[in-house]
């Protein structure tokens, strides 16, 4: 049974890789964009329930990408990755919606238990 529909919106083709490989692993569903516009395009044809972020894209700030999921999609756990922390960013990201922010590189058992904290918030969420 699948844990969840992920998408990973990720212009660096290693950790997106990466962080594919340990999602599958872990009975996740998984997307991938290399853009801000074609993971919102992803993101308004198919129905996630996880969107990990990265901070800086080719096309747009991941922020932006984050404004437009929180948006149109509130229930979606959304996650902020960076390369580049900064209190600034951290503040911004979950101002503008994010559930939690990870720094690069990023540690698989920690990504998987933020990831359950997040989906099981979530379901709770539905619930009430």
């Amino acid at each position: 049974m699948s844990k969840g529909k992920v998408i990973i919106v990720e212009d660096d083709v290693e950790v997106l890789e990466g962080l594919s490989e340990i999602l599958t692993s872990e009975g996740y569903e998984v997307e991938t964009a290399r853009s801000g516009e074609e993971g919102i395009k992803k993101c308004r044809t198919e129905q996630f329930s996880l969107a990990l972020l990265d901070i800086k894209l080719p096309d747009m700030e991941g922020t932006q990408v984050l404004e437009v999921l929180h948006r149109e999609f509130p229930s979606m756990v959304k996650i902020m990755i960076t390369g580049h922390p900064s209190l600034e960013n951290a503040v911004a990201s979950l101002k503008r919606g994010a559930d939690a922010y990870l720094m690069k590189p990023i540690n698989p058992a920690n990504l998987l238990k933020v990831l359950d904290e997040k989906m099981k918030e979530r379901v709770l969420r539905e619930k009430a």
